[in-house]
C-alpha cells in the first residue's frame, strides 16, 4: 500500500482536527491539566468542574462522601451531599480532588444556576491515596 502526497495530507489534516476538537470541548484546571470531555460542559475556568477542599472529602465503607457548602465549589449555592462509591472516581491530575457538578433535571429541586438549584455529579477526581 502507498500513500500519495495528498492522501498524506488529507490524514495528517484528519489526526489534526481530531484532536483540535477533543481538546476544545474540555476545559482546564485551575492547574493547567484538562477534564474529559464527557465530565464538563463549560469552558475555561468558569465551568462546572473544580477542585474542592480535601476537608470535605470523607473515605466511608463504601466510598467517598463529599460535603459541598456554598464557596467549596462556584455553583454549589446550598450545602449537598454526594456519594461516590470506590471505583466510580476518576485519576486527579494535580493530587487535589475535583467535582463536576450538572444542574438536577427536577423542577422541584432545580430552581436554576445560582438561585437555590441543587446538582448532580458527573465526575469526581481524587488523589491516588484518596484522603
Amino acid at each position: 500500500m502507498t500513500f500519495t502526497p495528498s492522501t498524506a495530507s488529507i490524514v495528517s489534516f484528519a489526526v489534526i482536527s481530531a484532536g483540535l476538537f477533543t481538546q476544545s470541548d474540555a476545559h482546564q484546571s485551575r492547574s493547567a491539566w484538562s477534564y474529559p470531555p464527557w465530565c464538563c460542559n463549560g469552558q475555561d475556568f468558569g465551568g462546572d468542574c473544580e477542585a474542592i477542599p480535601k476537608s470535605q472529602v470523607r473515605k466511608g465503607a463504601g466510598g467517598f462522601s463529599v460535603i459541598l457548602h456554598p464557596g467549596d465549589h462556584h455553583l454549589v449555592t446550598r450545602n449537598q451531599l454526594f456519594l461516590i462509591p470506590y471505583g466510580d472516581e476518576k485519576p486527579s491530575g494535580d493530587g487535589d480532588f475535583h467535582i463536576c457538578l450538572q444542574p438536577t433535571d427536577d423542577p422541584n429541586e432545580a430552581d436554576g444556576i445560582g438561585r437555590g438549584g441543587r446538582y448532580h455529579m458527573n465526575c469526581f477526581f481524587a488523589p491516588p491515596d484518596g484522603v
